[in-house]
């Protein structure tokens, strides 16, 4: 689950889901619904990255690196 994804890198960046759902201008209750769910697209991992100070990236086989990055918005 992504979900359980996100609460690892939570952890281990030090914040709170309550954090989070402030980030994401939605209510706690509403972040855990998001969370029980699972529901996350490619820009919510993306702010949850930049959110934790973290990249997001896709890995080829051979090692190179791409890396995603929100867009500097509010609503991303």
């Amino acid at each position: 689950m992504v979900s359980e994804k996100v609460k690892a890198l939570l952890a281990l960046s030090g914040k709170r889901q309550s954090d989070l759902a402030t980030y994401f201008d939605m209510t706690s209750q509403s972040m855990h619904n998001k969370m029980s769910r699972d529901s996350w697209s490619g820009k919510d991992m993306a702010a949850v990255a930049r959110f934790t100070g973290c990249k997001l990236a896709f890995v080829l086989p051979d090692g190179q690196m791409l890396t995603i990055e929100a867009e500097e918005d509010p609503d991303a």
